[in-house]
């Protein structure tokens, strides 16, 4: 069995804060900003959308497929990837990530029609395979359990942000249509994949594996790190040590995939549709891209609430739950209120409980996983529940193309948020190990 290391009593909880904001100021504003190119690379076709279907002759079902094809590619090479972080560190590796999915990303402005496209979109998910798993497992090497729910709701500001950006240039960049002999969407996927291929190169240079080799870190701040994050494994491992391939049937982990499953739907669905549903405002492409930036503003002040609620109360099942069914509220209230000014305050709130749900959500695998079972469970997880990223666009595209309004649609997606919920409540009752951090995190505060 695994034997607790003693803390060194020199190691002030003063001290302990002063580490890991030296900490969160080296290496966060990178993860960060990476994480919001890659939610950029990844949704731009929602604004490509705008333009792109009518020039190609795209149905909503077809786009919607091409939109959720992503995450079949995504799921398929989730575990492998983080297994090869693991391996090899998430320096070399996610640098390689964000080389490859630049490049496919901006030969997404060469799709001639439906294979290019579904083709490409395939590919672009293969490329990003990992990405954010390998993070969320990045960030248990260097962040103790009591601060994790607020350094996730940092890492998941890039995704209201990204979404704010993304509207806001996207919306500017269609404007360049007829430039070259380029169209707008053409250009749209160039310009947007330009900072990831750099920012490849930034993160090979920047990024440290772990605090073992941090040069720009004292030896008692390294100390007291290895000593906190050794002692949490033991303390996780003393009730249990998973291997990497048990981890994968671990009930615990399966639960956390029907859950995460069931939040994906909702959350893409909305995602790769929002930019139309505000156009019915009959709005310029730019003014679309301004207002459908609002609701990701919604979600920052939901990830920032959540997350520190999450924390400072040592709680994470109920927070999921609330989260889930603020979502459901918001996107009623969308359904009902289509065309109008209302839709955006509506998916302002529906943004703010699906952003809040999800740095609450990551903080639960690491409760019960460590090492190669970390890397293999989290990348699990985000496999099986990104599948949801599939289904929720080509669902809500096949209702819209059917009953030619996005109504039925939003209503279809608000009983899956409802249905989450109710997973949520159910599954983590019946499963030991994924609604509280541990009673030594929440001494550590």
């Amino acid at each position: 069995m695994a034997t607790t290391p003693t803390p060194d009593p020199t190691f002030t909880p003063e001290f302990q804060r002063r580490t890991i904001l030296k900490v969160s100021r080296r290496l966060l504003p990178l993860i960060v900003i990476a994480y919001l190119v890659a939610y950029i690379d990844r949704t731009n076709i929602a604004f490509a959308s705008l333009t792109m279907n009518k020039d190609l002759g795209f149905s909503s079902q077809l786009y919607g497929l091409g939109a959720g094809i992503f995450f079949l590619g995504y799921a398929l090479f989730e575990v492998p990837g983080n297994m090869i972080l693991e391996r090899v560190g998430a320096r070399r590796w996610i640098a390689r990530i964000m080389l490859t999915w630049g490049i496919i990303s901006g030969l997404m402005a060469t799709v001639s029609g439906p294979t290019s496209f579904l083709v490409l979109r395939f590919l672009l998910g293969v490329a990003e395979a990992g990405f954010f798993p390998g993070i969320v497992l990045y960030l248990t090497y260097w962040f103790p359990s009591a601060y994790r729910a607020r350094v996730l709701s940092v890492l998941y500001i890039a995704v209201p942000t990204s979404n704010a950006v993304a509207a806001v240039l996207s919306g500017a960049v269609l404007g360049m249509d007829g430039t070259w002999g380029l169209r707008g969407w053409q250009w749209l996927f160039i310009v947007e994949a330009v900072p990831a291929v750099v920012l490849a190169f930034v993160v090979l240079r920047q990024m440290t594996d772990r605090p073992a080799k941090a040069d720009w870190l004292t030896a008692d701040e390294k100390a007291w790190l290895e000593s906190e994050l050794g002692a949490e494994r033991a303390r996780i491992e003393s009730r249990g040590r998973l291997g990497a391939l048990r981890s994968l049937t671990d009930p615990r982990v399966l639960a956390l995939a029907l859950i995460y499953f069931l939040t994906c739907i909702p959350s893409y669905g909305i995602t790769f549709f929002l930019p139309q549903i505000v156009k019915e405002l009959g709005h310029t492409n730019f003014v679309t891209g301004l207002l459908s930036a609002l609701p990701s503003v919604a979600g920052l002040c939901g990830l920032i609430a959540f997350g520190y609620s999450s924390d400072k109360r040592n709680e994470r099942r109920w927070h999921v739950i609330v989260a889930l069914l603020i979502t459901a509220f918001g996107l009623v209230c969308t359904a009902l209120s289509t065309g109008t000014y209302w839709a955006v305050l509506a998916l302002a709130v529906a943004s703010f409980g699906m952003s809040g749900s999800r740095p609450v959500f990551w903080a639960m695998p690491s409760l019960f996983l460590t090492g190669a079972a970390a890397a293999a469970g989290i990348a699990l997880i985000n496999s099986l529940g990104n599948l949801g990223g599939y289904l929720g666009p080509f669902l809500f595209g096949w209702i819209k193309d059917r009953t030619h309004t996005f109504e039925a649609g939003l209503h279809v997606l608000a009983g899956v948020a409802v249905l989450g919920a109710v997973v949520t409540l159910m599954a983590t009752r019946a499963t030991r190990g994924i609604s509280k951090t541990t009673a030594a995190a929440a001494d550590a505060k």
